[in-house]
């Protein structure tokens, strides 16, 4: 019943390394909690998975570690929904906005250098705030 998670048009995960199990739920549904299992569970072997890029495997791993197993797996539960094929997809949504939180690099930061108009700026408030320094440490009089 699994299906592959297309996450973009370079990522698609197949649906044979998606696990997909379900249990009973603990949301809403009255009775029908109580009798049907609603709640889907994801898992997902993240540590080795050959369909996903290494730069976004290590950008996977360093943001979302610490929802990690020992395993490598990443678990997702979904239990909001009454029926059990919207907390499917609900799982399906939220591993692939995990993904394409990751998918795309940091932007590198370019080194810029001061103006020297703000240069100059910074040193002239500098020596203001000196000057004033100087005129406080007064001499003690004792008259």
């Amino acid at each position: 019943m699994a299906r592959p998670l297309i996450v973009n048009a370079a990522i698609t995960i197949p649906a044979a390394e998606l696990g997909i199990s379900y249990a009973r739920s603990a949301g809403p549904g009255g009775q029908n909690v109580n009798k049907v299992n609603s709640k889907a569970i994801l898992r997902w072997r993240v540590v080795d998975s050959p369909s996903l890029p290494e730069g976004v495997r290590q950008r996977f791993l360093a943001h979302f570690g610490s929802r990690i197993t020992n395993d490598g797996e990443i678990v997702i539960a979904a239990d909001e929904h009454r029926e059990q094929p919207r907390n499917l997809t609900a799982c399906y949504e939220r591993l692939r906005a995990m993904i394409l939180s990751v998918a795309k690099p940091p932007t590198r930061r370019v080194k810029t250098r001061p103006s020297r108009g703000a240069v100059e700026r910074r040193i002239e408030s500098k020596q203001r705030n000196s000057q004033k320094k100087q005129q406080r440490r007064g001499g003690f009089n004792a008259d």
